[in-house]
């Protein structure tokens, strides 16, 4: 996906983050959102509360409901040689601060040098014809007694989403309630979901998805052109067939003269 095309993905996806929460107005208390190019470029969106951060991820923040953003300290703990920072926005919901942490990365498969990322193996390459991405998202930072009272009730969410720039051929997305496959959402969006007691006890997670390796928006750019190429030659037979009949006609006038 080009860059134009995803800012105005992210833009319209963040917008209805901040106003429910999380993607269909679940609450989540950690969730990820990737959207991946197939060059391995990635934007990488990072919703948490600061106690989610602390907990599940070890980063040294008070997550006291009254302690002040410290927004340098997380920007500092996401930054690296393999990541650009561009944005860190907070808010609050259900007595807890949040975070948004957006990042860029020129490199998917070494997204985990970052260290908040360190959890998460990646993989993204060509395989049987098709492009493969694989995620496996390890144990958690959990310390016992690193948190008390922060207001958790015990079905707290955390997600993972993949936003894919290509037909999606095969997943293992299931659904957390029914364990069920999972419905794609519109826009090839999917998603993974664990209980956050499950995250902060390590349940592993793996994440696989197959796609196809050229593009939507390559695809529909191809269709674009061929079709405007098609119009221009249809014009193009127009205007010569209406001067062939015109100079026919004119050759046939003086003729008769």
């Amino acid at each position: 996906m080009s860059h134009p095309a995803r800012a105005v993905l992210l833009a319209i996806v963040l917008a209805a983050t901040a106003c429910s929460g999380g993607i269909l107005g679940k609450q989540y208390e950690y969730e990820e959102d990737l959207y991946l190019s197939l060059d391995r470029s990635a934007t990488l969106v990072v919703n948490a509360s600061i106690p989610a951060l602390v907990a599940l991820r070890g980063l040294a923040l008070d997550a006291s409901p009254s302690a002040p953003l410290d927004a340098a300290k997380i920007r500092a703990a996401y930054e690296s040689p393999i990541t650009k920072v561009t944005r860190v926005s907070s808010w609050r919901r259900g007595g807890r601060r949040f975070v948004q942490v957006r990042l860029e990365t020129g490199d998917i498969t070494k997204l985990s040098e970052a260290a908040p990322l360190s959890w998460s193996r990646y993989q993204l390459g060509p395989g049987n014809g098709h492009h493969v991405f694989e995620q496996q998202v390890g144990a958690s930072a959990l310390r016992p007694g690193t948190l008390r009272n922060v207001g958790w009730k015990g079905n707290e969410l955390v997600g993972f989403r993949l936003h894919l720039p290509s037909r999606i051929i095969w997943h293992n997305s299931r659904d957390l309630v029914t364990d069920q496959p999972a419905r794609q959402a519109r826009g090839n969006i999917l998603a993974w979901e664990q209980h956050l007691a499950d995250r902060l006890d390590g349940v592993p997670l793996d994440i696989k998805v197959e796609m196809e390796s050229q593009s939507i928006l390559y695809r529909t750019l191809w269709l674009f052109g061929g079709a405007f190429a098609a119009a221009l030659a249809v014009l193009a037979f127009l205007i010569w067939f209406t001067m062939r009949k015109g100079a026919g006609e004119a050759a046939t006038t003086a003729t008769g003269l």
